[in-house]
């Protein structure tokens, strides 16, 4: 495991990694001016897939609670009150939907239908309220949804009681007294959806758009070593509510050779709940693809992992929480600026694993550097030498 300070020299290994600073004169501000709205959090994530057996299998080790099961459909949530995390239908392809995310009011989703040019819609029984479908720039289709039926409150993980800091000379003072611990083998009980990371081809133009539409914020931007003054080529945006702490970031976005979904973050209690539901999966034959570690950018105690489709999912717990006072931090995206400490970071999180993953993505590579988009020889060489760092 990766030590923070050099035995040797004494220095901080994270020197430099993330620089918590504003943009300089004249680099994006990390916010437009007069957004159409502000919306509140994200709501929940679409996907097709072929098999509900499998996907349901799967969310019921990941700590989902199933609300809906039909035939064609599979809603799943978390313990906080709230719509289902995740809505699943049936399709013949397994294959990233979109993303839904929450309004204060039905005020504000009748202003983006207006601005937009869009018709406001019922949603169905199951969840409730309305809805205003959008298209981003790249194509993906984006809710905007209010007055949700949020149901009641689910069971939560026991959070541990913790002896951190108690002196033996004291030991009256300890939290867990006389009683040992021991966590349940059970899977970590998702309690909500956290985040969304995308990838985008245009990744600017798709920036602005949902800064503009949904009035979300930038936390940090990251940029290629020694392109800076070309750019950000990754940004994690959280909602503004003003002085009301959000999460780091709601939603993450990425430059790179093809538009696609690339995880989503669920939280969990703790790290007990993660470790526990790391092994739970592990005696599952699930993949793991990534972790226990902490990141940087966010600070989430993370795991991540490949659900039987593909697709990759995290387990977090511990992120931080901002507020509208701060500006965007900058740094240089390096593949050892993903991580506080833990493993290193794997091929199959960098999508550098052998397989049809990589290869669709070399593929999309060579399609990219031959069409009009943000994604050209320079930023090519930038990517690589991520992925070498």
């Amino acid at each position: 495991m990766p030590t923070d300070i050099n035995p040797r020299s004494g220095v901080d290994g994270h020197q430099n990694i993330h620089v918590d600073q504003g943009s300089l004169p004249g680099e994006h501000p990390g916010r437009a001016r007069n957004p159409v709205i502000k919306v509140h959090d994200i709501a929940w994530l679409e996907f097709r897939k072929p098999d509900l057996v499998k996907a349901q299998a799967f969310a019921g080790a990941f700590g989902f609670s199933v609300t809906l099961r039909t035939p064609d459909e599979l809603h799943l949530r978390g313990t906080d009150v709230g719509s289902p995390c995740v809505i699943i239908r049936k399709g013949g392809r397994s294959s990233y939907v979109g993303a839904a995310f929450l309004a204060a009011d039905v005020a504000d989703v009748v202003k983006l239908a207006e601005a937009a040019d869009r018709r406001v819609d019922r949603l169905p029984d199951a969840i409730g309220g309305v809805a205003v479908s959008l298209t981003d720039p790249s194509g993906q289709a984006v809710r905007v949804v209010a007055e949700i039926d949020g149901g009641a409150q689910l069971p939560r993980q026991q959070v541990h009681a913790l002896n951190f800091g108690v002196s033996h000379t004291a030991p009256q003072i300890a939290p867990r007294l006389n009683s040992t611990q021991r966590t349940p083998r059970e899977p970590a009980r998702v309690e909500r959806l956290g985040h969304v990371v995308l990838q985008r081809t245009r990744y600017l133009e798709n920036l602005d758009w949902y800064l503009e539409h949904l009035g979300l914020i930038v936390s940090d931007f990251l940029f290629y070593d020694g392109q800076r003054e070309r750019g950000p080529v990754m940004s994690f945006i959280r909602c503004d509510r003003g002085e009301t702490p959000t999460d780091h970031h709601t939603l993450a976005m990425t430059l790179g050779p093809s538009d696609r979904y690339v995880h989503s973050a669920y939280q969990v209690c703790d790290l007990d709940a993660i470790g526990a539901g790391h092994r739970y999966l592990t005696e599952r034959g699930y993949k793991h693809s990534w972790g226990i570690g902490r990141h940087i950018q966010g600070s989430q105690i993370f795991d991540y992992w490949r659900d039987p489709d593909g697709f990759l999912v995290e387990h977090f717990s511990d992120g931080d929480l901002f507020d509208s006072s701060l500006e965007p931090g900058w740094a240089p995206m390096t593949a050892t600026g993903l991580a506080q400490w833990g493993p290193p970071v794997s091929k199959d999180f960098l999508g550098l694993a052998p397989g049809k993953d990589a290869l669709h993505e070399l593929r999309s590579i060579i399609s990219a550097l031959h069409r009009d988009n943000e994604f050209d020889p320079e930023r090519l060489r930038g990517l690589l030498k991520v992925a070498s760092s």
